[in-house]
């Protein structure tokens, strides 16, 4: 499968996903962090095929985890929380938060796309003197990218309900200790 077939399915399925989970106000569950691991096994089994490990191979697929994960904090800090008087840990996600999420996933598309067809040539030039395999090791520094955003988002939703649960909690009569 091509980059960019790659790219714009792993990425759409993901993008649905994260979307259809974290935008408006959503109580954190278990349920809701297990659907986003789910979804980040089923991308890899269907879209990595191999792991090339020849030349600089590592180091593009490791590229691609680190930034994964810094966009997966900045989309994380555009995902509040807070605790509702029942002890339940919700957060709140908007425009800005889906905007990271689809600017992220259109980005890593058209970039797949324009290696196929705008400056094929540049990406095989950039290939060889980096010492990069080819198509797989680009398909899976674009798939390592989205489950590391996803993977971050999923750990820092952990630590804010962590955190939240360990709070006081306003009430009509004061604070209770959870």
């Amino acid at each position: 499968m091509s980059p960019f077939l790659t790219a714009l399915i792993a990425s759409g399925v993901i993008l649905i996903i994260i979307l259809s989970t974290d935008l408006g106000t959503r109580q954190i569950t278990n349920m809701r962090l297990l659907r986003s691991i789910i979804a980040i096994v089923i991308v890899i089994a269907l879209f990595v095929r191999t792991l090339p490990l020849g030349g600089n191979d590592p180091w593009l697929q490791l590229a691609g985890i680190g930034a994964g994960v810094v966009c997966g904090l900045i989309a994380a800090t555009l995902l509040p929380a807070h605790r509702a008087p029942d002890g339940d840990v919700y957060t709140r996600g908007g425009i800005a938060y889906a905007i990271v999420w689809t600017l992220m996933s259109a980005s890593r598309v058209l970039f797949a796309y324009g290696s196929e067809h705008w400056f094929t040539q540049d990406v095989i030039l950039f290939s060889i003197e980096n010492k990069l395999s080819g198509q797989d090791v680009y398909s899976n520094a674009f798939v390592f990218m989205a489950l590391a955003m996803v993977l971050t988002r999923t750990a820092v939703l952990l630590v804010k309900r962590r955190r939240l649960r360990g709070t006081r909690v306003p009430t009509t009569d004061g604070f209770v200790d959870a």
